[in-house]
């Protein structure tokens, strides 16, 4: 009989790495079977979701507190069927507020677990340290991003591996900016900014305006409006729009994610909301400054436990600010399109960091980091 993989993604990057995972696992076994919970990415990849990842995108805690009736009934559901199908290999991608309490419920419910494999590991680099020990008592494996991250958690015994980002295989390493730009009407040497305002509503009401607004002060120091790209998603669709109706140039909104990242390699330098498509861009060797608001209530938490001084993963890597971030009581339009403005007449510096941290995701090597992960996970099944 064939094996049964049991994958969940909890958000929009989720999603996208397990639809990754699941073609790269299909590449080597096609007789397995999938099930799970994901969005459009992992749908393509032939598993059917039990639910929409939509309803699991919290970020903060406070907002986690606030929607956990919504949140409850569907993790009653999916350790139901997890307990019920019995698959062999459970994947858990990132959401680490949902994803490891499922985990932990299974070791408590089944006699005989599946294997249970986290992809993305918990920054613990960035705030409790501790959570390497923790989460080392119920996962049985661990897929990395990054290369600095597995000696973390292989000090607690946990069989931990980095396989690079899945960003840089595929569309990523083929986006054409001038494709896009063909397709939606923009002249090859018309100046475009993009806006990138994340996939969550809380991050579109927090931060987006301050995108906005950014945008519309850099646009004063312009000529003439630049076309204004502003990628997103079906669920946020409208709440973009709604910021973008008083800018003055051309403005394109799109959910279409086929075209995203030529989309991303035609702007000329980006504005975005702090999370994976900082990295995204970086990748893409695309200039560009992120910004982000959370809840005060979070923010006062999460600032006296957090032990790194930057919030992009780019920065992180490279142990120095390559991208200019604006966070919190720092988040301001005014700094952030300055900032922006210097990007746009010289990306020389920024662009040329960007090469070194494409490397170490993975670009470039015999293997993706997709088959690589894969290869890790089956390595479970006996």
């Amino acid at each position: 009989m064939s094996k049964h993989i049991c994958v969940l993604a909890g958000e929009a990057s989720g999603d996208f790495l397990g639809g990754k995972l699941i073609e790269a696992l299909r590449g080597i076994d096609p007789d397995l079977r999938f099930s799970g919970v994901g969005g459009r990415h992992m749908r393509m990849a032939g598993v059917e979701s039990l639910f929409g990842y939509e309803a699991l995108s919290l970020m903060g805690i406070v907002e986690i507190i606030v929607k956990l009736p919504e949140v409850i009934p569907l993790f009653h559901q999916t350790v139901a069927h997890i307990v019920e199908t019995k698959p062999d290999i459970v994947v858990t991608i990132d959401a680490p507020e949902f994803n490891f309490r499922i985990a932990k419920a299974l070791r408590k419910k089944m006699d005989n677990p599946p294997k249970i494999i986290h992809y993305v590991a918990p920054s613990v680099w960035a705030w409790r340290e501790r959570r390497a020990e923790k989460v080392s008592k119920f996962l049985d494996g661990l897929i990395c991003l990054f290369d600095f991250e597995p000696p973390y958690f292989e000090k607690y015994g946990l069989q931990s591996f980095a396989a690079g980002h899945p960003m840089v295989e595929g569309k990523a390493l083929r986006a054409q900016g001038g494709r896009f730009r063909d397709e939606y009407g923009i002249l090859q040497n018309d100046p475009v900014i993009g806006v990138l305002f994340g996939s969550r509503k809380g991050e579109i009401k927090r931060t987006g305006p301050v995108l906005r607004d950014a945008v519309l002060k850099m646009v004063e120091n312009m000529d003439h409006p630049p076309q204004l790209v502003a990628p997103t998603l079906p669920h946020i669709e409208q709440d973009v729009r709604g910021l973008l109706q008083e800018y003055p140039g051309p403005i394109h909104v799109f959910c279409e994610t086929e075209h995203k990242f030529d989309a991303f390699k035609s702007f000329d330098v980006a504005l975005a909301v702090s999370g994976t498509v900082g990295l995204e861009l970086a990748a893409l060797e695309v200039p560009h400054v992120i910004g982000y608001r959370m809840n005060p209530v979070t923010w006062q938490i999460v600032k006296r436990m957090v032990k790194i001084k930057f919030a992009h993963l780019a920065n992180i890597m490279a142990g120095r600010e390559i991208v200019p971030e604006f966070i919190q009581d720092n988040c301001k339009a005014e700094a952030m399109a300055q900032s922006a403005l210097k990007l746009l007449a010289d990306p020389s510096g920024q662009k040329a960091d960007f090469a070194d941290i494409k490397f170490r995701l993975g670009a470039g090597q015999e293997k993706t980091p997709s088959q690589k992960a894969a290869a890790f996970v089956l390595s479970f099944l006996s």
